[in-house]
């Protein structure tokens, strides 16, 4: 599961020969540190890669994951740790001339610190989806009056996150010690299932580094830099098929930068 860009299919009853073909250039989370009571902007940038106009819906929701591989998008506002009353954006509905690009601009007004003390990272999702000709809500679906039939769209999610400056615990635990398991192509991997119990959202840096019996190391081992906010896991994957059978030990590494940096040791027999 790769929570740092999400980009959903969406099957829908419309002709199958009408696609929407849309992008988001740059990247798919913003990032800010801001005090309480400031005021940012930041733009999104819609592109149309087709030689016809296309049109774009732009809506919110709140974000979550879970190492399992499930997401949650909770209705915009709803969870504890959501920005998302906090954002406002424009516009809401846009046609991208062909081959061209249009900004979807946003901003984030962070409330005054009084009584309820804002503390770490908030975040929510902008979401980007295009809107086929012949939909219910395309502005052409009165004169294109197409088939019905199965096609997919796509969307994606653009993670708006604020941290609060100078604020926050930053913690990682270890869900349950790490285990081997065989992939479907039957590669031997390594499987961490991460949590952060903290304040603070979060992309390590994940490696293990294993030992044999002799207590010789046998190489760093690399994960990915997942995003992991307050309340969500990961589950990291890290590919052991070329490492010889036998007992090691284990040190297994969070490191999230300057002094934030957990780990543990662990025993592994393959």
């Amino acid at each position: 599961m790769k929570n740092m860009a999400l980009v959903a299919a969406l099957s829908i009853l419309l002709s199958p020969s009408v696609r929407s073909q849309i992008s988001v250039i740059g990247e798919l989370s913003q990032d800010r540190e801001v005090r309480p009571g400031e005021k940012y902007d930041g733009v999104i940038l819609v592109k149309n890669d087709t030689n016809e106009p296309q049109e774009v819906k732009v809506y919110q929701t709140d974000y979550s994951f879970h190492h399992s591989g499930t997401n949650n998008y909770a209705e915009a506002g709803s969870t504890p740790r959501s920005n998302a009353k906090w954002v406002a954006f424009s516009p809401s509905f846009l046609t991208v001339p062909p081959q061209s690009a249009l900004a979807v601009n946003y901003s984030v007004t962070v409330p005054e610190d009084k009584g309820k003390k804002l503390t770490g990272t908030y975040w929510s999702m902008l979401m980007i989806e295009g809107v086929p000709k012949g939909s219910p809500e395309s502005s052409a679906s009165a004169k294109d009056k197409t088939q019905m039939g199965i096609m997919q769209t796509i969307r994606y999610g653009v993670q708006i996150a604020t941290h609060i400056v100078g604020t926050g615990v930053r913690k990682l635990n270890f869900i349950d010690a790490p285990k081997i398991v065989t992939s479907a192509d039957g590669k031997r991997k390594l499987q961490i299932d991460i949590e952060n119990v903290g304040e603070i959202g979060m992309r390590p840096e994940v490696y293990v580094e294993l030992f044999d019996e002799k207590g010789v190391s046998k190489g760093k081992f690399h994960g990915v830099q997942y995003r992991i906010y307050p309340g969500t896991s990961v589950r990291q994957s890290i590919d052991f098929t070329s490492v010889s059978s036998g007992t090691y030990k284990a040190l297994v590494v969070l490191d999230a930068g300057g002094d934030d940096v957990f780990g543990a040791q662990y025993t592994l027999k393959f």
